[in-house]
């Protein structure tokens, strides 16, 4: 094969981002969606299938990060950067997007509609994102933007904890505007991305606790999925108060030089 079309190392771990996206659909799909229209849900059926469609999208978001870190320490194809972006569309935009669809379908308190016109404001901004990400360059180690897999599970982590609907509405279009803001997010290299994957790992135990309806599994559940809200609502803040104290001191040393 010509060396254009040759698959890498990484090349595969983006392929395996690609599939996890798909068989969260197809999990939400069949142990959701299908059984509720039907009416043939059985007890515990949904929520084993909503933590598996949820843990593929973790798994995803680590096929996500080996990728980058296989590429930089081997080599990625010609058609690597082409293929993590489509992979992050399946896994970070549709299924995600998906997700909320479903769940405006089966919640009691949820409108239909309106749940479809939030998941199309997800998967748009995902779209938004990953092209900007490709015309733009920005300067090493950070993302503009909500990372789209961060950005992903928090939408997913919002509808898990079942708030009233307008407040998980306005939370999903907020987490939507924060991946195509201009806030700026650092990029998961070393320690950094030794502690997202152990947060990794530690989700996927809390929505197993959850599945399984193990004694404070509900408790578990809630707990993560604040945390990862929390994350991404204070994450912005102190981006923005770390680039206010840049400008003052940048003022301040260009006052210091005018004086004589």
């Amino acid at each position: 094969m010509p060396l254009s079309t040759r698959l890498s190392i990484a090349d595969a771990l983006t392929l395996g981002n690609a599939t996890c996206g798909f068989l969260a659909v197809y999990f939400t799909t069949t142990g959701v969606l299908i059984p509720h229209i039907t009416g043939s849900e059985v007890s515990g059926m949904a929520r084993h299938s909503a933590a598996t469609a949820v843990m593929l999208m973790l798994l995803a978001s680590v096929f996500d990060l080996f990728d980058g870190l296989v590429a930089r320490k081997l080599r990625s194809s010609a058609m690597g950067a082409e293929l993590d972006n489509l992979s992050d569309l399946v896994s970070f935009g549709l299924a995600p997007a998906y997700f909320v669809v479903v769940w405006g379908m089966v919640a009691n308190d949820a409108h239909q509609l309106m749940s479809a016109v939030a998941a199309i404001v997800v998967l748009l901004a995902v779209v938004l994102r990953l092209a900007r990400f490709s015309c733009v360059t920005l300067r090493d180690g950070i993302f503009q933007g909500m990372p789209s897999p961060f950005g992903a599970l928090t939408v997913v982590s919002i509808v898990l904890l079942e708030l009233p609907f307008f407040p998980t509405l306005l939370a999903i279009i907020g987490v939507a505007w924060l991946m195509v803001s201009r806030v700026e997010y650092p990029k998961p290299r070393g320690p950094l991305a030794v502690a997202m994957l152990a947060w990794i790992v530690a989700s996927m135990g809390m929505l197993a606790a959850w599945a399984f309806d193990s004694p404070g599994g509900q408790l578990l559940l809630q707990t993560g999925c604040a945390l990862q809200v929390v994350l991404g609502a204070v994450i912005p803040l102190f981006a923005t108060a770390r680039r206010v104290n840049t400008f003052r001191d940048n003022r301040r040393e260009a006052r210091a030089a005018q004086l004589p």
